[in-house]
């Protein structure tokens, strides 16, 4: 395993991170009970990955237990990245994956930072996230204030913006970025879905911002878990994905084949190893369901990825809309 550094806060963390969010939610096609959560975790520290990417409403706090159970007495070994903003306490039932209200007072933040630090059975967090902000949060120069003050008191070490909940969010990246002293964002980005990952690497490398990758394999389609033929549940987070898109995703991955096998690696070592090899990000946060794909995802990290020419071949390969083979 590899380590970077967590943009300008100089802590150091896995290439490969672990997101925590499968642990707590059953929506990725599989459900995982507290034991095998347990064991994941375990074997997600043993295989070098020291970076766990959480947030509240991951199963009502379920995901944040379940990190405090795996690693007690070990609290310093990690670095704990959680979220808030969802008003999980009143009492309103998350039906589906439709957004709960979002709340960023400082009576709320303080009180929904308490809840995690109990959960998580520690006095500080290292990352301490926005989650899914809108435009109104970014522009609250409150809440940022407040954060400032929690990073006074010790309760949180640094702060970032978890953007979402889809692909998007250029501009309130990007203002988050500039304005606001984060230490990170967190944001969907693959081979297949490069913007607005590219505005957001500009800015971070000027403003020392360590950017989060999650959706690293575009839902499945770059490791060979869904295809065309995939039914999915509509429970399952993947359904969200066309089948259209799919279909259209799946001949793109025909055309990375050979520049894939030309490097001696498959296309979900191609994915992974093409978002490493930009400098601005911090750590990659698959979807793992089994301590199987920890395995495979945590293999990947080993220093050895894209040159600045192949890497430019591949964007200008985005760039054409995979019609085109990456010249060899």
């Amino acid at each position: 395993m590899k380590y970077r550094k967590l943009g300008k806060s100089g802590i150091m963390v896995s290439e490969i991170g672990f997101g925590a969010w499968s642990i707590g939610l059953d929506w990725w096609g599989k459900k995982i009970d507290d034991e095998e959560g347990l064991k994941m975790l375990k074997r997600a520290y043993d295989l070098g990955i020291t970076f766990y990417d959480t947030a509240d409403i991951y199963g009502k706090g379920k995901s944040e237990k379940l990190i405090a159970k795996a690693f007690k007495e070990m609290r310093n070994e990690v670095v704990i990245s959680t979220k808030f903003g969802y008003d999980i306490y009143s009492g309103v039932e998350q039906i589906g994956h439709n957004e709960l209200p979002q709340k960023f007072d400082e009576e709320f933040v303080r009180f929904a930072l308490q809840q995690s630090l109990s959960r998580l059975e520690t006095d500080y967090i290292d990352l301490y996230n926005l989650h899914n902000p809108k435009m109104d949060a970014i522009q609250n120069d409150g809440v940022f204030r407040l954060l400032n003050q929690l990073i006074g008191e010790g309760k949180i070490r640094h702060y970032g913006a978890a953007l979402g909940p889809a692909i998007g969010w250029r501009d309130e990246g990007i203002l988050a970025m500039e304005n606001r002293n984060v230490t990170a964002i967190q944001t969907v980005y693959n081979i297949l879905e490069q913007d607005p990952g590219r505005d957001f690497f500009k800015v971070a490398n000027e403003m020392d911002v360590g950017i989060l990758v999650r959706v690293p394999d575009a839902s499945g389609v770059l490791t060979g878990k869904v295809d065309a033929n995939t039914v999915v549940g509509k429970d399952d987070h993947r359904s969200h994905r066309k089948r259209e898109w799919i279909i259209e995703a799946m001949k793109k991955v025909d055309n990375l084949e050979p520049f894939a096998e030309s490097k001696g690696w498959n296309i979900t070592e191609l994915a992974i190893k093409f978002i490493l090899s930009e400098k601005t990000v911090s750590t990659v946060l698959p979807t793992v369901t089994s301590i199987e794909e920890l395995e495979m995802f945590a293999s990947i990290s080993d220093g050895k990825y894209l040159d600045e020419k192949e890497y430019e071949q591949v964007r200008e390969m985005y760039n054409n809309n995979f019609y085109s083979k990456v010249p060899t």
